[in-house]
């Protein structure tokens, strides 16, 4: 428990950055009164209901809604056909899952449902049994088509196209649309990095490693399943309440799909019950705006749990095969990378961010990383905190630790001797600033942990890292002075983990107050400048730049209203410091200089946006002991120790819930959590009794340890932190398993059932 006087203790150098205070939103939260999405009761709001395929893939040959029209207290009924922009715009589908034409058909299917539980229509009633009985009514009449769940499979030449029109982008060959041939495929983009010779390299190698790896697809998990209510207004005003990570995003996805311009679209972001990424792309908020616009009421559509499971956005399933090889002395010489990643039903898959990341730790001079984005029938996929990395991870930080076992060297020396540094640059050529790798790595190398005695048969300890390159993107904050010298913040990002607390701990270091005395309020779309989504780690970062930013203009100002109280000719001569102006022997306190805001020129406020490009790229490592039962298959976590460069922390006890947050949805990922899948393309485990999500009985206490680099591109050092620590577990688990059974793991989940399969291959030493 974090004591009081923890609390109240800044860091060295700083008067509030670095200490542990209690969230603004907290009470709220704890006392039931934080309006979540779900929340929102509107006089007259009708319920909305949606009608899903019970097809993985089929051609819509007819749709009759009468029947369901004709149902008393039935106000609306909508379709695919009544999604303006399928009228109004045609696309070539190798585009990316950002292309609004594909998240309207996401939304709402067209022609064909691309996977089981793809919306074909919705209703809007009464009450929430009228709707459901509505669905039924709704006849609709499929052609089945085949099926492809794997994307081995759907790359194959004689595949079932799920896009007639789609070929392939060449991100290679600077995006070139379409492939040499013309032909169509299910491979929606193919991007290549490449530097150095690789035959060179691998001809210098004493050891190569070579090796194919799969996951699965897995969710997310947030507790709050999507829900939206909108309202359409007769003067074509539209106003949506969203559970989402970025309301600018909904914003503009919304009203390029329903034909309105932005100016004409609200969007008031909810507190979010969990996202983790997958709260950033529109699903049912244009459908409840379409029912409104045709019931003239408010509409509110709320998925199930089962909706959320099938129709919402998890993460690719992959297949990777990485060679990568070696000197004896253990330097590096070469890597390959072939990465393919599922995109779910649309173009999309986060397979770029897996090629860039996969090889940051190290310093390679000559590799090929090949990666194609892949379309089959399943959801759509969303991001899934740093989305792409910890499968890529999972490949390269597996094949590392064996590439060191296979020359006698220990896999944490082997990883510093190839450590990236400042000026190395990443698979993508972009040269890597400051950078904390070698420091997490010497952390880890020297932490308790890793000398610990692991005692008991069976028992293995394993070493991953991870890296996340982070997100700059725009934000904007607005500053006002109280005439009471309390401050009131509003910003455009919505609050995961703490933000409000974390931006108000930022103005009130650039004001010299406590930060009591400031207010942070999430902002809607109508109220504060335009804001990237809470995601990527760029929020504390970028926002937090945009609230310095602003909160450096109010101590100007304020600074030149106390120079008129003080009767000081120049405002350069009057000094700040806790909470005092001087100006020789005079003083006023800024409580003093805020009462008399309206005598000296009015209202003192500042707004300001920030686009940072000095983004601090965020390293990360896992010390993990395991313990294989070798009848079972089951693997129990002894000890995790998760390490993290945050660059700065500025609220400690906030980057260490990320931390631990990522290593238990990283440990269910490697042990548990996969889409059972049968062969029509139907989910088998669409719920959380039989989705294996860890609960506190499966995990340990999580350590953390988090290392400062500070990062040269914010005021106060910060690097993003939520996305990286969901990197390395899964690797680091996988390492640990061999340590204690001599196996090497090459798929996700490592389930005891696959565990077994696996011990089971060995062959026994004569």
């Amino acid at each position: 428990m974090t004591t009081i006087e923890e609390r109240s203790t800044p860091k060295a150098g700083y008067k509030v950055v670095g200490s542990r205070p209690i969230r603004h939103d907290g009470v709220d939260k704890v006392t039931g009164r934080a309006q979540y999405g779900a929340d929102i009761n509107l006089p007259g709001t009708l319920h909305g209901k949606i009608l899903r395929s019970p097809h993985g893939h089929a051609r819509i040959v007819s749709i009759d809604t009468s029947k369901a029209e004709a149902l008393p207290d039935v106000k609306a009924v909508v379709t695919g056909a009544d999604v303006p922009i399928v009228q109004d715009m045609m696309i070539d589908f190798g585009e990316t899952m950002g292309n609004a034409r594909l998240l309207a058909e996401n939304c709402l299917a067209q022609e064909k449902t691309l996977y089981k539980g793809h919306a074909v229509a919705a209703v809007a009633a009464s009450n929430p049994h009228v709707a459901e009985e509505a669905l039924d009514l709704i006849e609709v009449v499929y052609e089945p088509l085949p099926v492809i769940l794997n994307a081995l499979d759907a790359m194959r030449d004689d595949a079932p196209l799920l896009h007639d029109a789609m070929t392939t982008r060449s991100i290679a060959e600077r995006f070139t649309r379409g492939d040499d041939t013309g032909v169509h495929s299910n491979v929606a983009s193919h991007l290549q990095f490449k530097r150095g010779d690789l035959d060179e390299g691998f001809a210098k190698a004493d050891v190569i490693v070579e090796r194919e790896f799969t996951t699965s697809t897995v969710h997310q998990g947030y507790i709050e399943p999507h829900t939206s209510t909108a309202r359409w207004d007769p003067d074509g005003h539209v106003t949506i309440w969203t559970s989402t990570q970025g309301a600018f995003g909904i914003r503009g996805q919304a009203a390029a799909i329903l034909g309105v311009p932005e100016g004409k679209v609200t969007v008031i972001p909810m507190e979010i019950g969990g996202g983790f990424g997958a709260k950033t792309y529109v699903h049912v908020d244009p459908v409840a705006a379409l029912l409104s616009k045709k019931s003239g009421a408010p509409v509110k559509v709320t998925m199930s749990r089962t909706e959320v499971f099938e129709a919402s956005g998890p993460t690719s399933a992959t297949t990777i095969r990485a060679k990568i090889g070696t000197t004896s002395e253990g330097d590096i010489t070469a890597a390959e990378l072939w990465m393919a990643y599922e995109a779910g039903a649309f173009p999309g898959s986060p397979v770029g961010a897996g090629a860039s990341t996969a090889l940051a730790p190290y310093d390679i001079e000559h590799l090929v990383v090949d990666g194609y984005d892949v379309v089959v029938n399943k959801p759509k996929v969303g991001a899934y905190r740093a989305p792409g990395s910890p499968q890529a991870a999972f490949a390269v930080e597996s094949v590392m630790d064996e590439l060191a076992e296979k020359i006698g060297m220990e896999p944490m020396d082997f990883r510093l001797k190839n450590a990236t540094k400042e000026g190395d640059r990443m698979p993508n050529g972009m040269p890597f600033p400051t950078v904390g790798c070698v420091e997490v790595e010497n952390a880890i190398v020297n932490h308790p942990h890793f000398s610990a005695p692991i005692e008991g048969p069976n028992r293995g300890r394993g070493v991953a890292m991870g890296f996340w390159f982070n997100g700059g993107n725009q934000s904007s904050a607005t500053v006002t002075v109280n005439a009471d010298g309390t401050i009131a913040l509003v910003t455009g990002s919505v609050d995961i983990g703490g933000m409000r607390a974390v931006l108000a701990m930022q103005a009130a270091e650039t004001l010299g107050l406590s930060v009591d005395e400031v207010q942070p309020t999430v902002g809607d779309t109508d109220s504060i400048g335009w804001t990237g989504v809470t995601g990527g780690s760029r929020t504390a970062f970028s926002t937090g730049i945009a609230t310095i930013t602003a909160s450096e203009d109010v101590k100007r100002q304020m600074t030149e209203r106390a120079a008129i109280l003080l009767e000081a000719e120049d405002p350069d001569a009057v000094s700040f410091e806790d909470g005092v102006f001087s100006a020789g022997d005079k003083q006023i306190t800024w409580k003093e200089v805020a009462g008399k805001q309206l005598r000296t020129g009015g209202p003192i406020s500042a707004s300001a946006s920030s686009n940072p490009t000095r983004v601090g790229p965020a390293f990360a490592g896992n010390i993990v002991d395991v313990e294989v039962d070798p009848e079972t298959g089951k693997v129990d976590i002894l000890r995790f120790t998760a390490i993290q460069d945050a660059g700065t922390a500025i609220h400690p006890s906030y980057v260490e819930g990320q931390m631990q947050g990522g290593a238990v949805q990283g440990i269910g990922w490697a042990l548990s959590e996969e889409y059972v899948w049968q062969e029509d393309g139907a989910m088998s485990n669409a719920s959380f009794l039989d989705y294996r999500m860890p609960t506190s009985l499966d995990l340990p206490m999580i350590d953390t340890e988090i290392i400062e680099v500070p990062n040269p591109g914010h005021p106060y050092g910060i690097r993003g932190v939520g996305e990286v620590p969901i990197v390395p577990p899964m690797a680091a688990i996988a390492n640990a398993i061999h340590d204690a059974t001599g196996v090497r793991m090459t798929h996700l989940p490592m389930s005891p059932g696959n565990v077994l399969e696996a011990l089971g291959a060995v062959e026994p030493e004569d």
